[in-house]
């Protein structure tokens, strides 16, 4: 995930993004239910055993117990909507271009790299709507769709309360509160918010749900008391039990991790 807001020089330009009236017009949206107290998010899937954003990373981030599997949209030259991080296809598979540059047919004809060697492919999101129903909910980092489509394929698979958007770009926010004003959305604070004023200025021109990069104590008490929910990334190369115990002493409510099996298994027996 990239912060969108590092292009925002201060809190006035989100004045612009709606008008009082309209962000009194929402209220708080619900986030869906978890299973954990401490929310435990699958980072692209739990890709330790196979490829980030497929099908069989989803299945896996089910089977380990997770409560989210975070899902990277993009759409194709025809529109289809499908999982993919990069806005290239180069890293991930053995293809090369721009996902907005090919048709879903050449999209699905690639080969996603794996270490297991079993066939895997980039899967649309309709089928990973389908997948998770029910079982998870999931964390959708809104790369480059249309809201509209991805609202509609969202009501049509019944999924309407198991997921959270997270905001990439700022012109995203207003979209996806026309749409679907009841969605729960996330993103990060801007760099110019570090105080509870500054925060308060900016939940009064964007009422979201959940933030991620909040780790200053005073910063997290205030937005508790906003009823912001924070979730930290804690994936890294030395991700275990002190970079998880460290973040649950700050008092957040979600951790996204590259290891959700060990998480959940940490979190059960420390709860």
């Amino acid at each position: 995930m990239k912060l969108f807001v590092h292009k925002i020089c201060s809190l006035v330009a989100y004045a612009a993004l709606i008008t009082p009236a309209f962000a009194q017009h929402h209220a708080h949206p619900a986030l869906p239910h978890s299973k954990h107290k401490t929310v435990v998010i699958a980072h692209r899937g739990n890709h330790v055993n196979a490829p980030e954003n497929t099908l069989a990373s989803t299945r896996e981030a089910i089977n380990c117990g997770a409560d989210y599997v975070e899902v990277d949209l993009r759409t194709t030259k025809d529109g289809h909507l499908v999982a993919m991080h990069d806005a290239k296809v180069d890293r991930t598979t053995n293809g090369a271009g721009k996902v907005a540059d090919m048709t879903w047919q050449e999209v699905e004809d690639l080969q996603v790299f794996n270490r297991n060697k079993k066939p895997h492919r980039v899967p649309e999101f309709k089928e990973i709507l389908a997948l998770c129903k029910g079982k998870i909910n999931i964390y959708l980092d809104f790369k480059d769709a249309d809201v509209a489509e991805t609202w509609k394929q969202i009501k049509a698979a019944g999924m309407e309360h198991q997921i959270v958007v997270y905001l990439n770009k700022e012109e995203q926010y207003k979209k996806w509160r026309e749409v679907a004003p009841e969605m729960p959305l996330m993103t990060s604070l801007p760099k110019e918010v570090t105080n509870k004023e500054q925060l308060a200025a900016f939940l009064n021109q964007m009422h979201i749900q959940v933030v991620d990069n909040v780790s200053d104590p005073e910063l997290l008490k205030a937005a508790h008391e906003h009823g912001l929910s924070v979730w930290l990334d804690v994936q890294s190369p030395t991700e275990g039990p002190a970079s998880w115990n460290e973040a649950l002493h700050k008092g957040v409510q979600g951790l996204q991790t590259d290891k959700p099996a060990e998480l959940v298994n940490y979190i059960k027996s420390h709860s």
